[in-house]
């Protein structure tokens, strides 16, 4: 990849999967990376891994060391993080701090830019597995760059030297830009594998899905709901209902599986409401299969 932003000092806190993952990707394209803050026994494993030779160094020798401090922490924790470094005076002018939290704009770090730290933040739209499959992943992957006008160049050449591709975001826009992603990529996971626990006891593998589940996806991301199917869209309120009993039953004999009843009432009735809106099914209908929920 090319390198956009020249050579620099990176230091990571901390060597999680999404730290890893980018300061592996830095480093490929021609960054230095100063060290990394790892204390558990899986971060260490991960830096060893991802970035091997970079030291594990602590919070404050990282952020003496580095032009370019990137913040790879949990979202709750970050904005401690921060404060507590500006209380202690620990941030530079011109020192540049770039955290990935998605569901954060810049405000976060104004305890550090008001010290003379640039503040950038940029978020990936991808899940990362901890392992270096994460870094091929990254080839291409979309990323929210928030930042002031005068550094979102810096914050798009960091996204390009990761081989990703920026976009600019609006402070304001951030948190139901994360609530978005969360709710269509993490909550479709609990879906998906509520659907292959409940297949597993009948005897069928994960695999088994795996097609209607990739078609649904993709039919999703091109057309919207146009190209929805199942017995709610066809106005089956028989099925529905017959669907609601089964699992109830299973959820009778098998105490963990009765996450999935409430979750597949409340997804039938969203599906509903949104096929009532687009004139799929009729009122009486809409009725019907709610009255069967």
């Amino acid at each position: 990849m090319e390198n956009k932003t020249g050579r620099l000092g990176i230091g990571i806190i901390s060597a999680g999967k999404v730290g890893g993952a980018l300061g592996a990707a830095l480093r490929a394209a021609g960054h230095h990376i100063i060290g990394a803050y790892a204390t558990s026994e899986a971060s260490i494993e991960r830096l060893e891994t991802m970035l091997p030779g970079v030291p594990a160094l602590d919070v404050l020798t990282i952020v003496e060391r580095s032009e370019v401090v990137l913040l790879a922490v949990p979202d709750d924790e970050l904005p401690g993080l921060v404060s507590g470094l500006a209380k202690s005076g620990s941030w530079q002018a011109g020192q540049l701090l770039v955290h990935v939290a998605g569901r954060y704009g810049t405000n976060v770090l104004q305890p550090a830019t008001a010290q003379g730290a640039l503040g950038i933040a940029i978020h990936p739209a991808m899940t990362f597995t901890g392992t270096s499959l994460d870094i091929a992943r990254l080839r291409g992957c979309p990323f929210a760059v928030t930042a002031p006008p005068m550094l979102q160049p810096i914050g798009l050449a960091l996204v390009g030297d990761m081989g990703g591709e920026g976009f600019i975001l609006a402070e304001g826009d951030r948190p139901l830009y994360h609530a978005a992603l969360a709710h269509g990529a993490n909550h479709v996971v609990t879906v998906i594998t509520q659907a292959t626990r409940l297949l597993n006891t009948i005897g069928l593998d994960n695999d088994y899905i795996r097609p209607l589940i990739t078609a649904a996806v993709e039919g999703a991301i091109s057309s919207g709901d146009a190209l929805q199917t199942g017995p709610v869209v066809r106005g089956d309120s028989g099925t529905v209902a017959e669907h609601v009993a089964t699992l109830e039953t299973i959820a009778a004999e098998e105490q963990a599986l009765n996450d999935v009843v409430p979750v597949y009432r409340a997804l039938a009735e969203a599906t509903a409401k949104r096929a009532l809106a687009r004139r799929v099914i009729t009122e009486d209908v809409f009725n019907e299969i709610r009255s069967k929920l």
